[in-house]
């Protein structure tokens, strides 16, 4: 049960660090202890962000403008 939840967790709840790491070139490890750092100092807020991040990211593809297939000028 336990490896069941660890398994979840790594899927779901850390995939915002390991995105934040590929786009920045940085090891999700270090992200994440600079998430677990500022929650400490900052009382928690970090925390907040984290999860419109989580839920940015589980929802992208509804944040995206539709693409349009652009028409040339000579389709006129």
């Amino acid at each position: 049960m336990i490896k069941l939840i660890q398994h979840w967790f790594e899927q779901r709840a850390f995939g915002v660090c390991e995105w934040w790491g590929n786009k920045l070139g940085i090891r999700s490890t270090k992200i994440r202890m600079y998430f677990i750092y500022l929650s400490f100092f900052t009382v928690g807020s970090p925390i907040i962000i984290y999860f419109i991040m989580a839920f940015v990211l589980e929802h992208k593809k509804f944040f995206k403008p539709f693409k349009r297939k652009r028409r040339s000028v000579w389709d006129l």
